[in-house]
């Protein structure tokens, strides 16, 4: 699905500013098949794998527990076959390695 212009412009955007949690996990993740920051609709994905379709959201501490406005995110994004994987920021700081293992291992499971 193509995302409206704007919300490519605001990817591109975020690409540029991602946060210490998501340059930790995207040097792990890059060269894997991921994308980062990719629009899908009027959303943008932390990370994407389309060959998988996983949805990797790293959550930061706005995210203590998922809101009814990510459930509505997740639940469509799941109408599309696309899986979300959420990630505390949290985990990602304290051993971006054992992170980027555990998202490698769910594709393997796929």
């Amino acid at each position: 699905m193509r995302a409206p212009v704007l919300t490519q412009k605001r990817a591109r955007r975020l690409r540029r500013k991602m946060s210490l949690p998501e340059v930790l996990l995207w040097q792990r993740l890059r060269g894997r098949g991921f994308r980062r920051q990719h629009p899908v609709g009027a959303f943008i994905l932390d990370f994407y794998c389309a060959t998988a379709s996983p949805a990797i959201e790293v959550d930061g501490l706005q995210h203590d527990s998922t809101t009814v406005q990510d459930a509505r995110r997740d639940t469509w994004l799941q109408e599309l076959g696309i899986r979300t994987l959420r990630i505390p920021a949290s985990d990602v700081l304290r051993d971006p390695d054992a992170v980027a293992e555990h998202i490698l291992g769910q594709l393997d499971e796929d």
